[in-house]
């Protein structure tokens, strides 16, 4: 089972608050481009799609805008961050920075029981992609990765590491899950984890940033082939 990381809406597993439940619901909605970029977020449109009240929209707005995929202005009202090239570099290069401090500290001291929890959420990635289960699959990715960075033992990496995931989350749209992509990212993703088991930590940190930078050229190719539609 993939345990939900603290910060992400739904809080841990078993029964939601409204509160909670809204929150899964929109950030769902927003990673899954059904709220795209710019989307302006009315209350009332918004409790009539969820089929709730209002004040657990608020409350589910709020915890979006803390994890950076909305905007809030007083007195103005709420919309969906706008995606753009430089807010994609600007997340990659925050989380080249901060991924790789948390898994240089994951491989110093990686330990059987870490290498449990990711080999698990890896092969659950895998096969959550070759049966096209886009969000299940998405949540097995993050918990492969924070599987590592939690190994570090910081209590504050993970956590700032998490706002700017979800950010990076929302560039994810159109990528073809082909058996080859499956296949190149289960290879960079076992390469991050077996420098980890050998407690390499410079092996870690270049595995790590391979793979952002390919995630990375991916996106901007498809926002490139986009903008020229």
């Amino acid at each position: 089972m993939i345990r939900r990381l603290e910060l992400t809406p739904g809080g841990p597993t078993g029964r939601r608050t409204l509160a909670e439940e809204a929150a899964a619901e929109l950030h769902e909605l927003i990673l899954s481009g059904e709220l795209p970029s710019g989307t302006a977020l009315r209350l009332e449109e918004l409790a009539k799609r969820l089929d709730m009240s209002q004040m657990p929209i608020r409350e589910g707005l709020r915890r979006m805008a803390a994890l950076g995929l909305v905007e809030i202005v007083p007195h103005k009202g709420a919309w969906v961050r706008e995606l753009s090239m430089e807010d994609l570099r600007d997340t990659h290069e925050t989380r080249l920075s901060l991924e790789s401090l948390a898994v240089r500290a994951a491989a110093t001291r990686f330990s059987d029981s870490d290498a449990s929890t990711a080999r698990a959420a890896l092969a659950e990635h895998v096969r959550l992609s070759k049966l096209g289960d886009n969000i299940a699959s998405r949540q097995a990715h993050t918990e492969f990765h924070f599987a590592i960075y939690r190994a570090g033992g910081s209590r504050w990496l993970p956590r700032a590491i998490e706002p700017v995931w979800q950010n990076s989350e929302r560039y994810r749209f159109g990528s073809r899950q082909t058996k080859a992509r499956i296949e190149q990212t289960r290879r960079e993703h076992q390469a991050i984890l077996d420098a980890c088991l050998a407690h390499d930590e410079e092996g870690a940190e270049a595995a790590l940033r391979e793979h952002l930078e390919g995630a990375m050229q991916r996106i901007t190719e498809t926002m490139e082939r986009r903008s020229k539609q």
